[in-house]
């Protein structure tokens, strides 16, 4: 040991391995990094800035969920990353700018479906059926399409009749037996509709679209509203003719068949923006409510809708 290091750990040993662990991360920086496991629903993105805001669930022994604007390195780790996408990523705890790396898609796989149903699925959600191909199927930032339906009051209601208001769409029907597929989505709109309770009917609207028209007539769905306590004034449960329910679901990609008496479909929740456009389309039940909430309050906000800031 150098004769000057010796008298320094002689002296004082624990001086000198404070000063020995500042001079290691003097030298690697990446020694005084922390990563973390996160997951989250990607808010924005800014991939010319190399950043993106993200509602970011807890991290044990880290922070608590919370909305985190945050950088990544390398402008390719937001390749396929927009708004309403469900994210996994390591976030490195640097003292000055914490950042995110190693970002991969979650892409939803429902477990709930048999493996016949879920692949009768695939096959009707694309080349069985033209029109929910990727070529059809809305994309972000595109005007939503209208629609003509009667919801759980009788009253005739449109999208349109909507403008300059945030539209968050989802897609139910009502003898769902899976907890996790419709009633979970039913309960993140319940969940927005008290978040929100001063939004409702002004600036925000939320529409259940029954993909069961047939069964789910005005007085079914008048009996569901009371179930979930709804807001008349702002949450619209909506039937009509199963071709324009049909026609209006393919739009987004939405896709549903019957078998031995129950519905196969898939799951997504639309986000529309003031001006109609839609802002989001996510698909699946893997989101939490507060991370919907979190993205429905940078709509209502007044976020971009087009693809370059998703």
């Amino acid at each position: 040991m150098n004769r000057t290091f010796l008298k320094l750990y002689e002296a004082d040993p624990r001086r000198f391995a404070l000063l020995l662990l500042a001079a290691l991360l003097a030298t690697f920086p990446t020694l005084a990094q922390q990563r973390y496991s996160a997951k989250g629903l990607v808010l924005a993105v800014d991939k010319e800035h190399r950043s993106m805001t993200v509602s970011c669930e807890d991290i044990p022994g880290y922070m608590n969920a919370m909305v985190m604007p945050m950088e990544v390195r390398d402008a390719g780790e937001l390749d396929g990353v927009v708004r309403g996408t469900l994210i996994e990523f390591s976030l490195v705890a640097d003292k000055e700018h914490p950042y995110a790396e190693n970002v991969r898609i979650r892409n939803f796989d429902s477990l709930e479906l048999d493996p016949l149903s879920a692949r009768r699925l695939r096959l009707l959600d694309g080349a069985m059926d033209q029109s929910l191909s990727p070529d059809h199927v809305l994309k972000l930032g595109q005007p939503a399409p209208d629609f003509s339906l009667t919801d759980q009051d009788r009253k005739r209601v449109t999208r349109s009749q909507f403008a300059g208001k945030v539209v968050a769409i989802s897609f139910v029907y009502t003898r769902c037996p899976f907890p996790n597929f419709c009633f979970r989505l039913t309960n993140n709109f319940a969940r927005l509709q008290k978040r929100f309770a001063d939004e409702m009917g002004r600036d925000l609207i939320l529409l259940t679209i029954s993909l069961d028209p047939v069964h789910d007539q005005p007085e079914t769905l008048a009996e569901y509203a009371r179930t979930w306590n709804l807001d008349a004034k702002g949450w619209h449960l909506l039937t009509g003719p199963p071709a324009e329910v049909q026609k209006f679901c393919e739009r987004f990609g939405v896709a549903f068949f019957p078998d031995e008496g129950q519905l196969i479909h898939s799951l997504h929740t639309l986000i529309i923006d003031r001006q109609g456009r839609l802002a989001a389309n996510l698909e699946g039940n893997e989101f939490t409510a507060e991370e919907l909430g979190d993205l429905v309050q940078s709509v209502l906000k007044g976020g971009p809708s087009n693809p370059s800031g998703l």
